[in-house]
């Protein structure tokens, strides 16, 4: 069985990986890539998150610019490679493409229609966009979401349950720029922010370097706990 599918969005096709579990008539998670494309960090995320019941998918979010695209996190050439990439694209077109994945996935037929979106950093940030932007959400997740600050007067869209990870010493998200985030959030009984002291940005990227294992685990353990009390 093919490990990828085809997305048929408004503004073209695209493909997305996907790890189906055993059941059927499962809840589906949409999982975001950081700006190294549906690597094999992605990728893990996803057969872990299949390995927890849930039919994920995840939507390569740089094909317009360059499809396929598939980058080492131990890489110089390829983080250059990425940040080029990450600075060339739309936002606004990405959440449209990010809003058909989950409509696509939540049509398929081994998903019960409830579709989480989970993103790791522009893909953090594009989990929060898609979501305050779109319905059709049943939750979502955002680890390190850089330049979320940006987009606060957003944040009364957000209506789904959200759940974010901050790592605290973040060198793509400053303490001012967490604490508006925080700030645009208080009062929201949907959302819960949780930050990381110490942590620095990727945190919980596999074989990354800045991965931290016990940080890694509360975050991913708070992550499995969410979805579950959402998509159960």
């Amino acid at each position: 069985m093919t490990n990828y599918i085809n997305v048929d969005g408004r503004n073209g096709s695209f493909e997305a990986y996907i790890a189906r579990p055993k059941a059927t008539q499962v809840s589906a998670v949409v999982v975001l890539q950081e700006l190294f494309g549906v690597n094999a960090d992605i990728r893990q995320h996803c057969d872990e998150l299949c390995a927890q019941g849930y039919l994920a998918v995840a939507p390569d979010l740089y094909w317009a610019q360059e499809p396929g695209i598939d980058l080492s996190v131990r890489s110089k050439d390829d983080w250059d490679h990425g940040l080029r990439l990450n600075m060339n694209y739309n936002r606004d077109a990405g959440a449209k493409d990010i809003k058909d994945t989950i409509d696509t996935v939540a049509a398929m037929p081994e998903c019960n229609g409830r579709v989480a979106v989970l993103g790791y950093c522009i893909g953090g940030l594009m989990t929060y966009l898609t979501t305050a932007r779109f319905g059709g959400v049943a939750a979502a997740v955002a680890f390190h979401g850089g330049d979320t600050e940006k987009y606060l007067d957003e944040v009364s869209g957000v209506t789904a349950p959200i759940l974010m990870h901050l790592a605290g010493e973040d060198e793509f998200m400053p303490h001012a720029a967490q604490e508006q985030i925080k700030s645009a959030f208080a009062g929201k009984p949907n959302a819960a922010i949780y930050t990381y002291p110490g942590q620095r940005h990727a945190f919980s990227r596999h074989n990354g370097e800045h991965y931290n294992a016990d940080a890694a685990k509360l975050a991913n353990d708070r992550t499995r706990d969410f979805l579950h009390n959402h998509l159960s």
